[in-house]
């Protein structure tokens, strides 16, 4: 018996016990023997591979509770001619056992998941070049810098292709202008035209063979068919001196020359697409100033650890993420929030990587640097977005895959027909080729990629981060917007209104609130601990405590008993007519008790944010049906709706009410969309098909959504929407021109109407327009 190795990360032990749990699990599979380490993290298997496949081990591993961690490759891909090849190598990679690919022909990359024990990097970058593409590992520039080196090597490419051309477009000209044809001799024109088709064009031959050998065509085979059928025509008429026909170098070279042209202004169309991620990464500052024995220091970024202390002065950026630790300025986040009002922060604030300091000066200990600050992690979700595809897509891949098999049959029908018809199978065959040069699927494969970068870097300068290709399509689609209370229509900072004692003086009343609430996130409970502050209160001492979310809490408080803190009904304290009215107002009532006896009531109210009432009203202009859900009570619910302008709203929910009421207007039918900010919003976010989670919420919401809104502002999710909308748009918009091209093209030149000059010409110009197109999305505001 043959046994293979597999050693496979791990993550979610908590003890021994787990890793004893996954190691009894795997033992019990046919011809496996596994080793699990909680030291280590991991899991080394001896397996049979008759008996047993790498997924199913993996898959033993998910039925016990734990996950097995995919690692992420980004890669800049060099070869790519069209959707044709981003195809293809999609399908190649994800052959490979546990990886998951998506390639990006319009970025020239891809981003390869894979499990590090079924494969490695290694393997991966040796499948690109056994597909026949060149892979380079992305680099801390974006690929800027590579980038410009290939468009530089093109350009010279280009340079050679156009000068040895030139003397064919003047001779076009000449001939136009009524002059003499053929005052360039054959000769000339062969020797002129075979270096443009088999030094120059070498690299169309390279692709179609390494296309041809995968079992597809690509654009590669169109323009190596095409132009090598006019050159070889053209060299026998010449050499041979075959009597009445003419030549055709002119042909063959202008098509390469045009290609090649084509190819130059989309590769700078295209780079601009990307502006957004290279905007945001020129915006971090490559050296920062550290305080040492009285003087500054000026080190380079990379080399500052967590804990540093760095000084940032007037003008500067910031060059990590930290704490105030002393001082205070005015600091301009909109790269972040895409808030153009620059913001006050002073000790104790938290401050982030790249955002610009307008006016002051702060000493800042650093927390996160490097990879770990906000703004790579931006980065890392823009690039993720920008390459992964959109669900309206698939209709251009599936096209993608048949075309050029499609053209060539007409091409060949083309000229079998005009040929039987005509009786001139010189010209025949120049109408073959026009069909085959002017049906390039480039413009279709740059369609719906070229808008969605456009589109997602368009939303991360104004703070709004898509997480994919699939939000950034389906926000604008949705019918219904599910809107949390707390921290999304109102500001998320309730202070303490309204207290009343009914055992004890309202000092202790607050004191025993906001010592059982210490240990909560809730907007509310930081509402009661800063009234405690205020009132110099010490917090008692606590030895449990627990949640129950959408109730309140329950903390065993040293030397004082158990307090519960929350929802009267729950804490079991009935409301005086006092409290009722606190509700009308819009406040919520929380109860506190100590022991199960009554000790009080407070009152906490948090106001409604400036712009949520316009916002409702946009969303509502839009056709967005908004419905308002919150765990606080019917008449507080109802005064806040009242001032949003909200018609419908739920009280009294709990998180998995939320998500019980996503399913509810899903099954009506229509695009549900739910926007929230904290834990309890969780649920309902995954549970809705589009979700988005406010960018100053709880770490939770954000990893559940698919839209973050960096500035906590309703606004900002009606730009979403309407950035989702104008991206739709743009995609429909090139489908539209790239299909109606080729609907109107193909026919033109298999009737004559165009020859290979123009259609070459034409075929450079439609890629050009599409990309174009989609960079008029940057207009958007």
């Amino acid at each position: 018996m043959t046994q293979s190795l597999l050693t496979l990360p791990v993550a979610g032990m908590s003890c021994a016990a787990c890793a004893a749990r996954i190691e009894k699990q795997l033992n019990r599979l046919d011809g496996v023997e596994a080793s699990v380490s909680f030291a280590n993290e991991s899991a080394q298997l001896h397996y049979d591979p008759e008996r047993s496949s790498p997924q199913q081990l993996v898959d033993a591993i998910v039925r016990c509770g734990f996950t097995v961690p995919r690692q992420a490759l980004n890669l800049d891909i060099g070869g790519m001619s069209c959707a044709a090849c981003s195809a293809r190598l999609e399908k190649a990679l994800n052959r490979l056992p546990g990886a998951e690919a998506i390639v990006n022909f319009a970025a020239e990359s891809a981003r390869v998941e894979f499990l590090p024990g079924l494969i490695d990097q290694q393997r991966l970058l040796a499948e690109v070049r056994r597909a026949g593409f060149e892979p380079v590992l992305q680099s801390a520039d974006g690929g800027e810098a590579a980038a410009t080196a290939r468009y530089r090597g093109e350009l010279a490419w280009f340079a050679v292709s156009a000068l040895l051309t030139l003397p064919f477009m003047i001779e076009m000209v000449v001939m136009f202008a009524g002059g003499h044809h053929g005052w360039l001799p054959r000769m000339w024109q062969l020797a002129l035209a075979t270096p443009v088709q088999f030094v120059v064009g070498w690299r169309f031959y390279r692709g179609a063979w390494q296309a041809l050998r995968g079992g597809v065509a690509n654009m590669d085979v169109l323009v190596a068919l095409g132009t090598s059928m006019a050159w070889l025509l053209s060299a026998a008429v010449t050499l041979w001196d075959i009597p009445g026909q003419h030549v055709y170098f002119e042909a063959s070279a202008a098509v390469i020359t045009l290609v090649l042209l084509g190819k130059l202004l989309e590769a700078r169309a295209k780079g601009k697409t990307s502006a957004a991620i290279a905007a945001l990464m020129k915006l971090a500052p490559k050296t920062a100033r550290l305080e040492r024995d009285g003087q500054l220091v000026e080190v380079a970024v990379d080399s500052l650890r967590r804990g540093d202390v760095v000084v940032v002065r007037h003008g500067d950026n910031l060059p990590v993420d930290g704490e105030v630790v002393s001082g205070e300025a005015w600091l301009d986040e909109s790269m972040l929030t895409g808030e153009s009002r620059a913001v006050l922060k002073q000790a104790g604030d938290r401050v982030c990587a790249a955002t610009r300091n307008q006016d002051g000066m702060l000493k800042v200990r650093a927390t996160g640097v490097g990879s770990e600050t906000q703004l790579a992690g931006i980065v890392r979700m823009v690039a993720a977005a920008q390459g992964s595809k959109a669900p309206i897509q698939r209709l251009a891949d599936r096209i993608s895959a048949v075309f050029v098999p499609v053209v060539t049959a007409l091409s060949l029908l083309t000229f079998l027909a005009t040929g039987w018809m005509g009786g001139d199978w010189a010209q025949a065959l120049i109408r073959a080729v026009a069909v085959l040069v002017i049906a390039c699927p480039c413009a279709l494969g740059l369609a719906t990629p070229t808008a969605v970068m456009v589109g997602v870097g368009n939303g991360a300068r104004r703070g709004i981060l898509f997480r994919n290709a699939a939000a950034l399509e389906l926000a604008g689609k949705v019918a219904v917007l599910l809107v949390d209370k707390t921290g999304t229509l109102t500001e998320g900072r309730p202070t303490l209104r309204h207290a009343l004692a009914l055992s004890g003086s309202e000092a202790r009343l607050v004191q025993l609130a906001a010592s059982a609430e210490a240990g909560s996130e809730h907007p509310l409970a930081h509402a009661m601990l800063q009234r405690a502050k205020e009132l110099q209160l010490p917090l008692l001492s606590c030895s449990s405590f627990r949640a129950d979310v959408g109730n309140g809490v329950e903390a065993a408080l040293a030397d004082v008993g158990m307090v519960r803190v929350g929802v009267p009904e729950w804490v079991g304290v009935e409301l005086p007519a006092a409290a009722q009215s606190w509700r009308a107002e819009g406040a919520t009532v929380v109860a506190v008790s100590l022991d199960g006896e009554s000790q009080g009531l407070l009152a906490l109210a948090d106001s409604l944010r400036d712009s949520s009432a316009a916002a409702v009203r946009d969303l509502q202009a839009l056709g967005v049906k908004v419905v308002m859900l919150t765990g606080d009570q019917e008449a507080t619910a109802r005064s806040i709706a009242a001032q949003a302008g909200i018609v419908e709203w739920r009280a009294g929910m709990k998180p998995q009410d939320k998500a019980g009421v996503v399913r509810d207007w899903q099954g009506k039918g229509g695009k549900v969309a739910m926007l929230g900010d904290g834990v309890n919003d969780a649920p309902a976010l995954a549970a809705a098909d589009v979700s988005l989670a406010m960018g100053a919420g709880s770490d939770v919401a954000i990893a559940a959504a698919d839209i973050t809104l960096m500035h906590g502002d309703l606004r900002h999710a009606v730009d979403a929407i309407r950035l989702s909308r104008a991206s739709l748009a743009k995609i429909r918009q090139n489908l539209l021109f790239a299909f109606v091209y080729n609907a109107l093209g193909i026919p033109l030149a298999a009737l004559g109407m165009l020859n290979p000059v123009i259609a070459g010409a034409a075929m450079a110009a439609s890629s050009v327009s599409v990309v174009s197109n989609s960079l008029l999305l940057r207009r958007w505001r």
